[in-house]
């Protein structure tokens, strides 16, 4: 089971830095900077099943960890400027960092599954993603709101 949730885990990284590479070609707006984490928070229900559920150490411990790996993804996670848009600019590093945290992430998940229980290890590495996607969308949206802001100054000045 273990090899298959990496499996699954390199094939979503993947399909992480084919969007992000994509998404740099388009502008970016408000709606796609919030929804992700909306639209991840849906995986909270599997909290219902107790199974999954996690201790108040071990909740700590997750999203202390999250909010540590979202400091990487927030200093990669540069706006800029073009013509009449804002667009995300691309970043170098944050390929090599999504690749880095995926590899951790898979240490991680092989050496914790020996000690924590499957189900509990997934809540978890859920609440490790989630604490390490909130704050990162927080930080791209206070940014992208500043360049927002400060072209619609701009342009109300002319």
């Amino acid at each position: 089971m273990i090899y298959a949730s990496s499996i699954v885990a390199i094939l979503m990284a993947i399909a992480v830095i084919l969007i992000r590479m994509k998404a740099a070609k388009k502008p970016t707006n408000v709606k796609k900077i919030v929804l992700p984490p909306i639209f991840m928070s849906t995986g909270a229900l599997m909290f219902i099943h107790p199974m999954f559920r996690v201790s108040s150490a071990e909740l700590i411990e997750a999203l202390t960890v999250g909010a540590l790996f979202s400091i990487l993804l927030i200093k990669t996670s540069k706006f800029e400027v073009r013509g009449e848009d804002i667009y995300l600019k691309r970043s170098k590093a944050f390929v090599f960092i999504l690749i880095g945290l995926l590899i951790i992430r898979i240490i991680f998940k092989s050496y914790l599954s020996t000690q924590i229980n499957y189900a509990e290890l997934s809540g978890m590495f859920w609440i490790l993603a989630f604490g390490m996607i909130v704050p990162w969308r927080i930080a791209m949206y206070f940014q992208y709101r500043k360049i927002y802001t400060s072209r619609l100054a701009t342009n109300e000045s002319l």
